[in-house]
């Protein structure tokens, strides 16, 4: 649960590690919002929040990916292809719920800030072993219970959902509006920094037309033609308790960083 602060200096940041980006949102994302990612398909939705929880865990925080939409070992080689060099970081593939017991006794062992990936395959296996003990059990449940077993040994800050989308197809949502209110709540309640990564439709940030009102920040990224190149582009939408710079950035990725310009490169 958040504390209550008397100036805004001593309100705590999480960084997007985006040079020239970071100094636009006051040095970044106050810990415990949970904010959107929100975007197109090929706008680097994943590669900037994986770039986000990757910095924290190099800087020795405890990081959760979790992806739905591919398994961890696809998602891992893709970075590591983008320059994402995993062996800075003690990284645990969970791939198995059971052994969470495991994952957390390494996690605390760990001198330094450590990885957790899981993905779509152990999240069903879980489903399965959950709805044996509760038939109403559901996707929602099931990631609110990795979290939660995570956040009770101390061993996540930050945690990043590849994607809502994903979650919703998934999912079966009886009343779709309640049900997100109380995981965005949920999320809050644990003093979890949260990235949901999630599709941009139409003009419409998320599916239900009320993510963007129960999330703490909105992080749009697009593609932009120009001429025969293509750009991407990156703004804020929406960031509570922060003097957030609303302009446009190009975002450019060389050299293994991200990087906001006020102009274009070329």
């Amino acid at each position: 649960m958040a504390e209550l602060i008397e100036k805004a200096e001593q309100i705590k940041r999480v960084p997007l590690y985006i040079e020239g980006f970071d100094e636009m949102v006051q040095g970044g994302i106050p810990t415990g919002f949970v904010s959107l990612v929100a975007g197109t398909s090929g706008t680097m939705k994943s590669s900037v929040s994986f770039n986000v929880l990757y910095n924290e865990v190099v800087n020795g925080k405890n990081g959760l990916y979790m992806s739905l939409e591919q398994s961890s070992t696809s998602l891992l080689n893709h970075l590591v292809a983008m320059g994402f060099d995993i062996t800075k970081v003690n990284t645990i593939v969970l791939s198995d719920i059971s052994k969470m017991d495991k994952a957390i006794a390494a996690i605390k062992a760990s001198k330094g800030g450590t990885l957790v990936m899981t993905d779509v395959g152990a999240m069903r296996k879980q489903l399965q072993d959950l709805k044996n003990i509760n038939p109403d059990a559901d996707w929602i449940f099931c990631l609110k219970n990795i979290v939660k077993a995570l956040k009770a040994e101390n061993a996540v800050d930050i945690f990043v959902l590849d994607s809502l989308s994903a979650l919703y197809a998934l999912s079966q949502f009886k009343q779709p509006r309640t049900e997100l209110f109380h995981f965005f709540e949920f999320m809050r309640d644990l003093d979890v920094t949260t990235l949901l990564i999630t599709e941009v439709v139409g003009d419409r940030i998320g599916e239900y037309g009320v993510e963007d009102y129960l999330s703490d920040g909105i992080f749009k990224l697009a593609m932009v033609r120009d001429g025969l190149k293509v750009r991407r582009e990156l703004n804020v939408i929406k960031l509570r308790a922060t003097d957030a710079n609303m302009n446009i950035f190009i975002l450019d990725y060389k050299s293994k960083k991200f990087r906001a310009l006020s102009k274009l490169p070329y």
